[in-house]
């Protein structure tokens, strides 16, 4: 079985993770697997930048591949705004439920049909300090006027989906990983670790 650790501290990211590569037979480890989990600076301008930067630093903590995300949120009205600056976006220190706030309050006098948005996600597969794969995922929806739903993390609970009627926030797990970000760039990278199986 392959094994990948995944470098992220956040819960929810580690549960997708597992769940969509469990199917290829990849055994995903936490960030907590390495003996080394000083945070790497994340110096980047763009998703795959911040995302190469992680899998790179922590695979030269670990013989093991690693697999870094960087994803975030783009509102058209915040002219692109958080994006990867989503998980500080307010504050570093704010909650999940408190940055959904600041982004509804900042989007209070925003008409319906300018309230479009996107959720990005690059994958960046690593190994020895060298990147051997990036994937990219991306889905459209808007920007709800309050939060629904107790499910996901992050901004899930103001993402809505039009396809399926509902916000991220009030999708199962099974249901989001089918047409979110995260599950559309996991669901490409599927592909390397079928090919580092045979290799």
């Amino acid at each position: 079985m392959t094994r990948v650790v995944a470098a992220t501290g956040n819960a929810g990211k580690l549960g997708e993770i597992r769940a969509a590569l469990a199917e290829a037979g990849v055994e995903v480890t936490g960030i907590d697997a390495l003996t080394d989990t000083t945070p790497i600076e994340e110096t980047g301008t763009t998703y795959e930048e911040n995302a190469r930067l992680k899998a790179e630093g922590y695979s030269r903590r670990t013989e093991d591949l690693v697999l870094a995300d960087d994803s975030g949120l783009e509102v058209e009205a915040l002219e692109g705004a958080p994006g990867i600056y989503s998980a500080r976006y307010g504050s570093p220190t704010l909650s999940d439920r408190a940055r959904c706030r600041a982004i509804l309050k900042a989007l209070i006098d925003t008409p319906e049909a300018q309230r479009g948005a996107r959720f990005v996600c690059v994958i960046a597969i690593a190994r020895g300090g060298t990147t051997l794969a990036t994937f990219r995922g991306e889905v459209p929806g808007t920007i709800l006027r309050e939060m629904r739903g107790e499910g996901g993390f992050g901004y899930d609970p103001i993402f809505f989906y039009p396809p399926l009627g509902r916000a991220f926030g009030e999708l199962t797990r099974e249901e989001k990983q089918q047409v979110s970000h995260r599950g559309v760039a996991l669901r490409r990278s599927v592909s390397f670790f079928t090919k580092e199986r045979g290799a």
